[in-house]
């Protein structure tokens, strides 16, 4: 992988060098003329900036150039058609972003003209730039086996003609000189897959992954964990995206992972970036936002409530209780009390508060009605502003259901992937745990399609059915 940083290097300064000078010889005095005379769009008169102006310009460009490329900059093995494809649309996106930051914001402005020649420049420069510097798709792939389970290693094995460089796993799995042993099974060419697992070299433990990705130049891993819900495995799978190497896993091992596609054979890929960045970006912005003004707008029904609740019963206001969260990890997400203090210990049960009857006496008064109109929710809004959940996602579960709807839908863990939310797709269409299939359904759903708006589409219709419930629950 060392070509990978060259790759990286080399494509960010050409970007930087060819947008650069596609703002500034666009500039010229005439090359503006010239555009002037193209009928419809040389209007208006063409502007050429000063130098001060110049400058700010060529920076403004830049940054949002640079910006909107950054997956080209991925040291990943494309095809020439993938590349302009790829690159063409990253461009077309920039210009979108300097000519609404333009519309936003008068000081960063480009001419119209300006913007236009531009984007016409590196549309057709800067695509043949990064076929040049491309990484080709090899005819054959390098790749190396990271895990810590013979077994899984055997069915690798057995299932893929790739050629593979050695293994890297944890110390704890095979003490140091000794090879990895598994069953002996048999191959179609008379051989046996632990003869093939005895030829296999060590190439060190999982702290060394990425020098064993820049030193033998792999572009395949194929994952072998016995346990992937572990840091380890989650571990692998950030330095498979950081290096641009692809992940692979075998099918029969595939459930707890998100795969890129259907595909044939007996290994799948998994897919690292569900989401580009910029998606993130975008996503976080709005739980920000949505998080903040709720919490302000909300502050004097918050206050009411507290009141409430602590005038019907004993107890603290908030009910607090750990869910999953990306990863397998956890976190403690908080709720509005509305069952009695220590509920869930009195019964024995191991269900959260929203999966109790609402005829359950261990409900308040308070409870009911905080329950039917979704405000015991309210205090969820400050696990999205710390980072903890987003608006929409996946519906976090406890630790302990997740075990058991793991057992009742394959790929439950897919979910983890990404962060979990306050409302999803799941909920607005009625899928619950008691169907952790159907559930699975819409979450995977979700993350294939997400996006801004389809986010805010969920919102609302969120928001209009909580509205319809507190004017039933009222009236």
């Amino acid at each position: 992988m060392a070509s990978g940083w060259r790759y990286r290097l080399a494509s960010v300064l050409g970007t930087v060098i060819l947008a650069a000078t596609a703002v500034t010889v666009v500039n010229y005095p005439a090359v503006q003329d010239a555009f002037a005379l193209v009928p419809y769009f040389g209007r208006p008169a063409p502007v050429v900036l000063s130098n001060g102006t110049l400058a700010w310009a060529t920076a403004t460009t830049l940054v949002v150039v640079l910006a909107a490329l950054w997956p080209v900059f991925k040291p990943r093995p494309r095809r020439i058609l993938d590349t302009i494809i790829l690159t063409q649309k990253r461009v077309v996106l920039s210009m979108i972003g300097l000519a609404a930051l333009g519309y936003f914001n008068y000081s960063y402005r480009l001419p119209r003209a300006t913007l236009m020649l531009t984007t016409a420049f590196l549309l057709v420069v800067l695509p043949l730039y990064m076929v040049a510097i491309r990484r080709r798709p090899r005819s054959t792939s390098r790749a190396v086996i990271v895990g810590d389970d013979p077994e899984t290693m055997a069915d690798i094995l057995k299932a893929t003609d790739i050629p593979i460089l050695g293994y890297v796993s944890p110390p704890s799995s095979f003490a140091v000189g000794s090879e990895p042993q598994a069953e002996r099974v048999e191959l179609s060419d008379g051989g046996t897959v632990e003869s093939r697992l005895d030829a296999l070299q060590s190439l060190g433990g999982l702290s060394r992954l990425d020098e064993v990705f820049v030193k033998h130049d792999i572009d395949t891993a194929l994952l072998a964990f016995a346990e992937t819900d572990r840091a380890e495995f989650f571990g692998t799978l950030d330095a498979c995206a950081e290096y641009g190497v692809t992940a692979m896993v075998h099918r029969d091992h595939a459930d707890d992972v998100l795969t890129a596609g259907v595909g044939g054979g007996d290994l799948v890929e998994v897919d690292l970036a569900p989401w580009d960045w910029q998606n993130y970006i975008v996503k976080r912005t709005f739980d920000v936002t949505f998080a903040g003004l709720g919490l302000l707008l909300l502050s004097p029904v918050i206050a009411v409530l507290a009141a409430a609740i602590k005038l019907d019963s004993s107890g603290p206001v908030l009910y607090s209780q750990d869910r999953t969260a990306e990863f397998g990890e956890t976190f403690t997400v908080f709720k509005f009390r509305s069952m009695v203090p220590d509920a869930e210990a009195k019964s024995g049960a191991k269900l959260s508060e929203e999966d109790k009857g609402e005829r359950d006496p261990r409900v308040t008064r308070v409870g009911r009605f905080i329950r039917r109109t979704h405000l015991d929710e309210i205090p969820q809004l400050w696990s999205i502003l710390v980072g903890d959940m987003s608006v929409v996602g996946p519906r976090p579960e406890r630790p302990e259901l997740d075990v058991d709807m793991d057992r009742g839908a394959d790929e439950w863990r897919s979910r983890w992937f990404v962060k979990p939310g306050l409302t999803g797709l799941a909920q607005i269409n009625n899928a619950t745990g008691h169907d952790p299939q159907e559930k699975l359904r819409y979450d995977v759903e979700y993350i294939r399609r997400q996006s801004f708006w389809f986010d805010l589409k969920i919102v609302v219709r969120q928001i209009w059915q909580v509205l319809g419930d507190v004017v039933t629950t009222i009236f």
